[in-house]
Parts: structure tokens; C-alpha cells; sequence
């Protein structure tokens, strides 16, 4: 049994500016910006939702496969999947392209300035569900726009269940188009402001859009979770965090125990509230697969906020 994990692999190249934008930026010369930040704080993560997901399911005991797509600059992602064990039969390296990468400057106030390039991702439609035969449940999370729109009819065609997870991708897609892809996934997970513009763009409310799926997630930070499900509204608990650190990659960590207790059989809320320890944990540390905890830590966690067992 293994869950397809449809998404980007990327690199987060992140800077930290020793002092404020507002210092150099002026607004009466913002029509000829021309400014330059000295960041003499740099780290590069490995990331990208696909990667984020698989590390945080494998970590739980699950069995990823990562579909994706990757530049000529990718040798030291491909061998950290093979040193945790992660399969990369499905990732496929585009020739004259870089992998998509993120580029974020931060001040000293945490504002920050981004500039994201796809490169590679671009081309993910030339992946196909159907090399994956062994696949028993799958996610299309934020990936090229053809490659999503592909995949999400190739997991359908397949009958293969799947959860629908747009994230920063949503805005690519009309109304319209979000509602096929509704339609055509068993679930589907948004952070509240997702879900918000999910139906400014359908023009349907939260209860009709989770009408249309077997469950519908909301996640809302400090705030836990609702799972639309069943014909009633699951309130999953936010698990508290030893510290917080980075919220990057979190939303992933958190898919990651949806996606467990999905090919588990397991109940909503015990589902739930694993996904929640698995955003927790992640929390608690920089960049989005720098945790490393075992099985019995998340199911020490689990056990500690819930008082039960976890497996």
C-alpha cells in the first residue's frame, strides 16, 4: 500500500537582513525602486510540499511515494531521499531547468520579502498516476498548474482516493476549475484563508463545498481544525508546541497525519488530533524536515495531550 504524494520538491534559500525595510524603502520614490539588503545570514532548507509530506510521513511509519518533477541542480535533494529511504523512481529531473526555488529576505520586524521561481515544476504534467499501479490513496498539493489539473483527473480515472490540497496554488485556478477539482477528489484541506477564497471563488458556502466531499479539513493555527465530515463538524484541539520556532512546512507535517490515519482506517478525530502532533512537533524546529522524531515520541506526544494511545 503506498500513498502518492502529487506535489513540488523545492529548496528554501532564506536570509535574514540585520535591520528594518521601512529603513530603505521610501514611499515617495517608490516608483523607481532600486534597493539593495545586505543579509549576511543565509540558510538553505530542502522543501517543497511533496518533500515536506513524504518526510513527515515516513517518519510516521507510512509509505510515500513522491511524485515530482526537478532541475539539473537537484543532486543533493536526490540523495537525502535516498538517505531516508525515500523513493525517487517518480521523480523526474527536467534537463536545463533549476528546481524550483524560494528566495525570502527577513527583517528584523519578520516582514518579509519573497521571490519564488518554479523552474522545474512547471513541467509536472509530465508525470503520470499510472506508473504508480500500487497506489492505494494520493494527495495533489501545490504543484504546477497542467500537472495538478492532470493528476487530480488521472487519480479519479484511477479510482484511487485522494485528498485535494491547493495551498498557495489556489489563486491559479478558477472558480470553476476548483470546483472540478472538488468534485472529482474524496477530500480536501485548506487553511482558513484558503477556505475563504475557495468560496469567494465558487460562490458556495464551507457546508455546501463539504457536501460535495467525503470530509473537508480547515486548519486555523493556534486555533486547531474543523474536519467536515459525516455530516458534522469535527473540532480538532491545536496540541501545544515545546516552543515555536518556524511555522514553515507545518501545514505539511499536518497533512502528513491526515494522510496516516486515512490509509490507517482510522476515526476523524483520532486523525485529526495526529495530524495536529505532527504540526506541533514540526513547530518547534526550523526549516520543513529538520524534526526528527521517532514513532514513540509522536506517540508519547499523542498520549500526553490526549491521554490515549496512538497505535
Amino acid at each position: 500500500m503506498s500513498t502518492l504524494i502529487c506535489g513540488s520538491i523545492a529548496f528554501d534559500n532564506i536570509m535574514v537582513f540585520h535591520d528594518r525595510f521601512k529603513n530603505h524603502i521610501l514611499p515617495q520614490q517608490i516608483h523607481i525602486l532600486n534597493v539593495a539588503f545586505l543579509v549576511p545570514e543565509m540558510r538553505r532548507e530542502f522543501g517543497g510540499c511533496a518533500g515536506n509530506i513524504a518526510y513527515n510521513l515516513k517518519l510516521l511509519g507510512g509509505e510515500p511515494t513522491i511524485m515530482a518533477t526537478v532541475g539539473d541542480d537537484a543532486d543533493s535533494y536526490l540523495v537525502r531521499l535516498d538517505d531516508l529511504g525515500l523513493s525517487r523512481a517518480h521523480v523526474r529531473r527536467i534537463a536545463g531547468s533549476f528546481t524550483a526555488q524560494a528566495f525570502i529576505t527577513t527583517d528584523l520586524d519578520d516582514n518579509q520579502i519573497t521571490a519564488f521561481h518554479p523552474g522545474a515544476m512547471t513541467f509536472s504534467h509530465l508525470n503520470r498516476v499510472a506508473d504508480v499501479p500500487e497506489a492505494t490513496l494520493g494527495i495533489v498539493a501545490p504543484d504546477g498548474r497542467a500537472g495538478m489539473l492532470q493528476h487530480a483527473h488521472d487519480l479519479a480515472a484511477a479510482r484511487i482516493p485522494f485528498v485535494f490540497d491547493p495551498g498557495q496554488g489556489l489563486p491559479m485556478f478558477s472558480g470553476d476549475e476548483l470546483m472540478t477539482f472538488i468534485r472529482l477528489a474524496n477530500y480536501a484541506c485548506f487553511n482558513d484563508y484558503e477556505a475563504r477564497l475557495l468560496c469567494d471563488r465558487t460562490g458556495r458556502s464551507l457546508e455546501q463545498l463539504a457536501g460535495e466531499v467525503e470530509a473537508l479539513i480547515v486548519t486555523r493555527g493556534g486555533e486547531g481544525s474543523h474536519i467536515h465530515a459525516d455530516g458534522r463538524r469535527y473540532e480538532i484541539p491545536c496540541v501545544e508546541a515545546d516552543s515555536v520556532v518556524d511555522p514553515t512546512g507545518c501545514g505539511d507535517a499536518y497533512r502528513s497525519g491526515l494522510l496516516y490515519g486515512l490509509a490507517a482506517g482510522w476515526e476523524w478525530e483520532k486523525t485529526g488530533r495526529l495530524a495536529a502532533v505532527m504540526g506541533a512537533i514540526k513547530v518547534a524546529h526550523r526549516g520543513g524536515q529538520n524534526h526528527r522524531p521517532s514513532r514513540d515520541d509522536i506517540a508519547a506526544c499523542f498520549a500526553r495531550t490526549f491521554g490515549s494511545t496512538l497505535w
